[in-house]
């Protein structure tokens, strides 16, 4: 005879109590390219205690040109759709600076939203300019990892919005997992050799590039301030969500704005 278990469960002799959880400040939903190995590194090495970060992935070859960026639309909303299902995410952003800027961040803020209707959707390229702004800079140099055919449409994007593209110089690498392996070390020295007296700004673009690692020494050293993908993404999504954590280390974004 088999035996039932059932008369050993036992109902409850007292509610449940609840508190606000790990994550009572905030929670913010990344979604990150297949084939990232940084963005998420970054941004849990500047998580603030009881803010939750929430990462899916949308598919991507290891080949990032405006054909496989502009691809990536179809996969915003049920990305989003699958982070925090309950509804609780207070922000979510799309974490690619070359592919937010190549669908444009009004489509991709409307794909977020349809995956995740109650939070703030806003993207890597709309942090970059609002980053950018914020330091009042009007006039930048920009370094990126990217092919042309890339380079061309950041430099059209910025100054539609804006933002004068004094230069801008790329490295012209296609495959991503190239482009996380760039060395720091050469990251600094690629960005002070794009600078030029009359810019406000450095901006180092792309989430791939570890120059948060770097970022400080380039800052030191070109004695302005200087904008990274990574950053400008960790500081808005944390402002998005009401957030006024600074940091130093990072940057003269992070410790006075």
């Amino acid at each position: 005879m088999v035996d039932d278990p059932t008369h050993r469960i036992l109902a409850p002799t007292v509610a449940a109590r609840f508190d606000q959880g790990r994550y009572y400040r905030a929670k913010i939903g990344y979604v990150l390219l297949a084939t990232e190995q940084t963005v998420q590194d970054d941004v849990m090495r500047l998580r603030p205690d009881g803010v939750g970060m929430h990462f899916s992935r949308a598919p991507i070859p290891d080949s990032i040109t405006n054909a496989t960026l502009a691809a990536q639309v179809e996969y915003l909303a049920p990305c989003a759709a699958s982070l925090l299902p309950d509804g609780s995410l207070d922000v979510i952003y799309y974490a690619c600076t070359s592919g937010s800027l190549v669908i444009g961040e009004q489509r991709v803020h409307d794909e977020l939203n349809k995956g995740a209707p109650g939070a703030r959707a806003t993207s890597l390229i709309s942090g970059v300019i609002r980053a950018i702004k914020e330091v009042g800079a009007r006039k930048i140099v920009v370094a990126t990892p990217y092919l042309d055919e890339i380079n061309a449409r950041e430099v059209v994007y910025l100054e539609q919005a804006g933002i004068e593209v004094l230069s801008i110089s790329g490295l012209n690498l296609e495959k991503d997992s190239d482009m996380v392996r760039v060395a720091p070390d050469f990251i600094a020295e690629f960005a002070l050799s794009v600078d030029r007296s009359d810019a406000d700004a450095i901006f180092v673009s792309c989430g791939a590039l570890r120059t948060l690692d770097v970022i400080d020494e380039i800052e030191n050293r070109a004695g302005k301030p200087v904008i990274a993908s990574n950053q400008a993404m960790i500081w808005d999504t944390l402002r998005h969500a009401e957030i006024d954590d600074q940091f130093h280390g990072f940057g003269t974004l992070f410790s006075r704005y």
